[in-house]
């Protein structure tokens, strides 16, 4: 009775022991598939925040890129690479204060200047000049750009009697006006209209010389007078009115190129280089009258119209139209005292340099038709100014 009462006990504890080992089982057995269900969870919830977080990084990348670009281009303007430059000792580096320097002819001396290992500081108002014919030396050391206009003088004449300077005056082969000697040397007095459409401008050269001379004579600042004949080039203002900017122009757009009475005038043309290099060597030489500079090959100006037509490649037409008022009728240089006493004379031949000029100008129709701006030419200033054939 005891021996089956005792295996009763031992069968019943063994059933409750089963039942706790298969309860903590159980619990283990929940325990685990929770575990798994709570990672499962949060390995969704992470790939969906991930995915998010790339979406949202996609987003900004695509907005960030441009500004980096900008960025880019920042950098790159702030550590742009300057023209080559020459080294100058500090006695040897002069400071050269341009009027007009961002202009067609002024922008090649500052280039020249610049080169050479001077410091330049360019004044200009940007009315005929432009920025961009200077930009690439804007940050270096030795340059100096201020927007100012003359309305309000600078008195350079006084500035440079102050510090002892050197002024060069960029004069004019139109101080000759409608010469009646042939070619013009410069102790011809000229042929001037002084109150024809011309004047202004002919006459106004002609005082500025007139008024330098005075201030060397009554305040010993040293003078240097140029009298520059007609020049051409990369940086001509599109519609300034002059003979070559117009021919170009209206070759390259398929329009009539206008000559102005029977186009027997005739003109001598130099390239820009040719002329800053005269420039400089007036302004380093020791002669105080005036000199011209300019190319002594004379063209009529219905040869220098045919010829510009060809080399262009235009189907343009010639077309002739009344003769403006006062324009002269022959120009060309006498460049006796330059080869002498500067030992300079004009070495770029015209076919070369009008290549030069109509590349220019082809890419300057280009940028202008991007940003919807086609240029015309200019008529021929009857009233008042110069003609387009000066």
């Amino acid at each position: 009775m005891v021996s089956k009462a005792l295996l009763r006990l031992v069968s019943a504890v063994n059933r409750r022991r089963m039942k706790l080992l298969l309860g903590i089982a159980l619990l283990a057995y929940v325990a685990s598939v929770w575990g798994n269900f709570v990672n499962m969870s949060f390995l969704l919830n992470r790939s969906i925040q991930e995915n998010g977080e790339l979406k949202i990084e996609s987003k900004i990348e695509e907005m960030v890129e441009p500004l980096r670009e900008k960025i880019r281009d920042l950098e790159k303007s702030f550590t742009q690479k300057y023209p080559p430059v020459k080294f100058l000792s500090e006695k040897d580096r002069k400071r050269i204060l341009i009027t007009g320097g961002a202009g067609f002819v002024g922008s090649h001396l500052t280039d020249k200047l610049m080169m050479d290992g001077h410091e330049v500081t360019v004044v200009d108002n940007f009315f005929t000049g432009r920025k961009r014919n200077v930009e690439h030396w804007i940050g270096h050391e030795n340059f100096e750009l201020i927007n100012h206009d003359v309305v309000e003088p600078l008195y350079i004449e006084g500035l440079a009697k102050r510090v002892g300077a050197r002024l060069l005056l960029a004069s004019t082969s139109e101080v000759y006006g409608d010469p009646e000697v042939h070619p013009q040397s410069e102790d011809y007095w000229g042929h001037v209209n002084p109150i024809g459409p011309r004047a202004c401008y002919d006459e106004g050269k002609r005082v500025a010389e007139t008024m330098c001379y005075a201030y060397m004579k009554q305040e010993g600042v040293e003078v240097r007078v140029a009298r520059i004949f007609n020049t051409f080039g990369p940086r001509m203002h599109m519609n300034d009115g002059r003979v070559v900017s117009n021919f170009i122009l209206q070759a390259l757009q398929g329009e009539p190129l206008t000559v102005y009475g029977s186009g027997s005038q005739t003109r001598a043309f130099q390239y820009v280089s040719d002329l800053v290099n005269g420039l400089v060597a007036l302004m380093n030489s020791n002669v105080s009258s005036p000199v011209n500079l300019g190319n002594p090959e004379e063209h009529t100006i219905l040869e220098f119209a045919q010829l510009i037509k060809n080399l262009v490649g235009s189907g343009s037409e010639i077309q002739f139209l009344s003769e403006a008022q006062d324009d002269p009728q022959k120009r060309k240089p006498d460049i006796k005292k330059a080869k002498l006493m500067l030992g300079w004379e004009p070495v770029v031949p015209l076919e070369e340099g009008l290549n030069k000029a109509i590349h220019y100008f082809r890419k300057e129709l280009e940028y202008q038709a991007n940003n919807q701006y086609i240029p015309k030419p200019k008529p021929a200033r009857i009233k008042k100014g110069r003609t387009r054939h000066s």
